[in-house]
C-alpha cells in the first residue's frame, strides 16, 4: 500500500548528467544522487522525469538510469521510476523493467505529442494500471509540455483504481486545479505540487493530509531550505514561511531567463556553481550562455549560497 509519508515532502526529480559527447555519464549520475542524499536535500528521488530529460532518452538508457541510481542510493531514500512514454505499450514495458529492478512506485506522464482526448487519456492509464497491478502509480500532469491536461473528472475516475494513488500536478498554469483534483478524489489520494513557486499555496489547498509535498527541481541546490520552509509553514508560522518563499522567488525566476521554459540547463549550471558537476544538457537544450550563468551566479549569491 502507498504511504505518502514514506516518500517525504521534498521529492527531487533528478537531473541526468550528460558528457560532452551527449552520452549519459553514469559516474556523475551516481555521484549526484549520493550528494543529494548525503546532504539531506532529498526525502526521495524521481528518476527519468522532465527534469531528467527522459524525452531525449532511449528505452535502454532509461532502464540503465534506473539501475545506476538504485545501485547508488538504494535503501537510503525511496525511489520513484518515471516510466511514461507517448505509447501505452512502451509505458507498460518500461514499467515492467522498473518492477524487475525492485521499484514499488512509478510516475506516468500523460501521453504527449499525440494530444489524446480525455477518454483516450483515461484508457491509457487504465491499460497501464491493469498491466502493472503490483506497482503504485503516480499520474503526472504537465500540460505545458504534453499539450494535454488530465482533467479533474478524468483523475476522479482513475483514482477509483486501486493502484493509482497520487498525481503530480505542474501547478503554475492553473494554480487552483489542485483543489479540483482534491474534490474529485477520495481522501487517501495524494496530490503533489510540481512547481517550486507554489510550495506553500499547495498546502493551503489540501493541507498536510492531502498534499504530499513538492516535486522540486530547485531542491538540487536548496532542498534543505525548502524542507525547512514547509516545516515552518505546517508548524503554523505562516509569516515566517511566506518570507522564506519570497526570499527564494528571485532564484526561481532567473531560471526562466530569455524565455527558457525548461530550466534544467540552468539548474545544471547552478549545481556546477555550487560545487557539483551535473554535466551538460542533451541537445537541443544547451548550457547557459555566459550572461545567463552570471545571472544564476548573482541569484545564488543574493540568496546566500555563494
Amino acid at each position: 500500500m502507498y504511504n505518502k509519508d514514506t516518500y517525504g515532502r521534498v521529492l527531487i526529480p533528478l537531473v541526468t548528467p550528460y558528457g560532452e559527447d551527449q552520452s549519459v555519464d553514469h559516474g556523475k549520475l551516481a555521484a549526484l544522487a549520493t550528494h543529494l542524499v548525503d546532504n539531506g536535500f532529498a526525502d526521495s528521488l524521481i528518476l527519468s522525469g522532465t527534469t531528467g530529460e527522459f524525452h531525449t532518452q532511449t528505452f535502454a538508457e532509461r532502464v540503465a538510469i534506473l539501475e545506476t541510481v538504485k545501485k547508488a542510493v538504494d535503501g537510503r531514500v525511496p525511489l520513484i521510476a518515471g516510466v511514461g512514454c507517448t505509447s501505452t505499450i512502451e509505458t507498460i514495458a518500461l514499467g515492467n523493467e522498473a518492477k524487475k529492478l525492485g521499484f514499488e512506485t512509478v510516475m506516468v506522464v500523460a501521453p504527449y505529442y499525440t494530444k489524446p482526448a480525455q477518454q483516450e487519456i483515461h484508457n491509457h492509464f487504465v491499460k497501464v494500471s491493469e498491466a502493472l497491478p503490483d506497482l503504485n502509480i503516480m499520474l503526472y500532469n504537465i500540460p505545458i509540455f504534453t499539450g494535454v491536461n488530465i482533467d479533474p473528472a478524468t483523475v476522479g475516475k482513475l483514482a477509483s483504481l486501486d493502484n493509482i494513488v497520487a498525481i503530480k500536478e505542474e501547478a503554475e498554469l492553473n494554480p487552483k486545479q489542485m483543489t479540483a483534483f482534491l474534490n474529485a478524489t477520495p481522501e487517501d489520494f495524494i496530490v503533489y505540487n510540481g512547481d517550486d513557486t507554489m510550495v506553500l499555496e499547495a498546502f493551503t489547498q489540501g493541507g498536510e493530509k492531502r498534499i504530499g509535498g513538492v516535486v522540486s527541481g530547485a531542491s538540487h541546490v536548496v532542498g534543505d531550505y525548502i524542507r525547512k520552509m514547509i516545516d515552518t509553514f505546517l508548524a503554523g508560522n505562516i509569516a515566517e514561511a511566506a518570507a522564506m518563499q519570497r526570499k527564494l522567488y528571485p532564484l526561481l525566476k532567473v531560471m526562466g531567463i530569455n524565455g527558457r521554459t525548461n530550466p534544467v540547463s540552468l539548474w545544471k549550471d547552478a549545481l556546477r556553481l555550487t560545487g557539483t558537476d551535473a554535466g551538460v544538457p542533451r541537445l537541443p537544450l544547451t548550457p547557459g550562455t555566459p550572461e545567463e550563468v552570471e545571472a544564476v551566479r548573482k541569484a545564488l549569491s543574493d540568496f546566500g549560497i555563494l
